[in-house]
């Protein structure tokens, strides 16, 4: 299974603006630029995607894994918080903050076991530390 996406950009770091689509279209060239990633602006950026991704994506592997656990999840909220260095321009790292109602027969030691479990096995945090591959063409 492939997952894509677009990005679009025009112009300098400080002054240029861009566009992000998704396979999907739940974006669907939503703007991007500096302000949006490193000010305050309207639209979007990687750094927020990628907590998005993340939050997402753990709170499934979460309910996932109550669920082969025997245990029928109920409403579980995730935000995640990505620190990013602006003299590195590195990701330093991401606070998942998981909420979770009190599920029947789980206790709290249960969840905090289950829930680091998804932490570890969840994709995007797998992701996080894939090799890249790049192709280049320039026209």
């Amino acid at each position: 299974m492939k997952r894509t996406a677009h990005a679009h950009w025009n112009g300098t770091l400080t002054e240029g603006k861009g566009e992000i689509t998704t396979q999907s279209t739940t974006l669907n060239n939503t703007q991007y630029s500096f302000k949006t990633r490193f000010q305050d602006g309207v639209g979007t950026n990687p750094e927020e995607l990628i907590a998005a991704a993340h939050a997402g994506c753990f709170t499934m592997a979460v309910g996932a894994a109550l669920s082969q656990a025997g245990f029928t999840p109920n409403d579980l909220s995730t935000d995640a918080v990505l620190d990013l260095d602006m003299q590195a321009l590195s990701i330093t790292g991401i606070i998942l903050n998981l909420t979770g109602a009190i599920i029947e027969g789980v206790s709290e030691e249960q969840f905090k076991t289950i829930a680091e479990g998804a932490k570890a096995n969840c994709i995007v945090s797998k992701a996080l530390s894939v090799p890249i591959t790049l192709n280049v063409s320039y026209e």
